[in-house]
């Protein structure tokens, strides 16, 4: 079953894992730049798994649309 909660920020996203290693080391207006690409990309929205597991497997891609180095962003 897919669960969806409307109006989450990424800014007070609950990232459990990997994808909560990673998003720790994000700033917010970084965190809230991802948002603004994923809304444009995910019109319908993404289930909190598909938030989490993106954060956690594709942090590189997330690192390209934000134009940075992703080791610098885990060495913060």
């Amino acid at each position: 079953m897919r669960t969806y909660k409307e109006n989450t920020s990424l800014t007070n996203f609950e990232f459990w894992a990997g994808g909560k290693d990673f998003a720790d080391n994000l700033t917010y207006s970084e965190l809230q730049e991802v948002e603004h690409h994923l809304e444009d990309l995910f019109p319908c929205g993404m289930s909190e798994t598909q938030i989490n597991d993106l954060f956690w497997f594709d942090d590189g891609w997330i690192c390209e649309i934000l134009r940075l180095d992703i080791d610098e962003v885990y060495n913060r």
